[in-house]
């Protein structure tokens, strides 16, 4: 949980100095101690959210209890919150107190339909479903960063809208879902953000670090299809 936490406390200072300035009390030295101390009194609240997302993986367009409790975190927090954005996708907006640009932190929410073997108190209650690719963290670390930020309302210059994103993983054939149609149904509009940031988890970057890369980064997979035609013949004797 220490690298969950090293990723959040980055990303509340990379967002504060993004939205136009930080205007911290005279008693703070840099914005950094500040979210320190808030990021401390957070670490226990974030290693029970994040369990609690594991303890219960949903299936892409069925994260239906996912999207329910990232809402009720959001509008404890006193932000704007906007659910059923494509489907199950759940958008806060967080306005600070002073004028500045718009800028978007986006998580996605959804499992794999992957059996967990690994037998821990928070072991996935949906069989056969689990968070295999880091989305669990993903979503804390975003509403931990958001946690953050809505303390600090006083120190920010613009607004920073959390878009929670359902069916990453792709829709069930046949179904709409994914980002698509969260932009379709006006995720990006009202504010519109002029950037948007995200994160993957990467196990093999040191804790405190920061992966990037100029241009393009895991930045599609696809699927496809292969059809083979042939003979109906004895495995022995393909020849036959």
């Amino acid at each position: 949980m220490r690298r969950n936490r090293s990723t959040f406390a980055w990303t509340s200072l990379l967002f504060i100095l993004l939205v136009g300035g930080w205007r911290a009390p005279t008693r703070e030295k840099h914005p950094d101690e500040r979210i320190a101390r808030a990021v401390a009194a957070l670490g226990e609240k974030l290693i029970r959210t994040r369990r609690d997302f594991h303890a219960h993986p949903e299936l892409s367009n069925r994260e239906e209890r996912t999207s329910r409790v990232i809402a009720e975190r959001l509008r404890e927090l006193g932000l704007e919150v906007r659910a059923h954005v494509g489907k199950y996708g759940v958008i806060g907006v967080l306005r600070g107190e002073h004028p500045g640009p718009v800028v978007a932190y986006r998580a996605d929410m959804d499992a794999l339909p992957i059996t967990e073997t690994i037998d821990v108190p928070y072991k996935s209650q949906n069989p056969g479903v689990k968070h295999a690719c880091g989305h669990d963290v993903h979503m804390t670390v975003a509403l931990g960063v958001a946690e953050v930020l809505s303390q600090m309302r006083d120190a920010i210059h613009g607004t920073i809208k959390f878009i929670f994103q359902p069916a990453e993983e792709g829709p069930p054939p046949g179904e709409e879902g994914g980002a698509r149609l969260m932009i379709k149904e006006g995720a990006l509009e009202n504010p519109r953000p002029a950037a948007i940031f995200g994160l993957h988890v990467m196990p093999q970057i040191e804790v405190g670090k920061i992966g990037y890369n100029i241009g393009p980064a895991m930045a599609s997979s696809d699927r496809f299809v292969i059809t083979i035609h042939g003979k109906k013949i004895h495995g022995a004797y393909p020849h036959g």
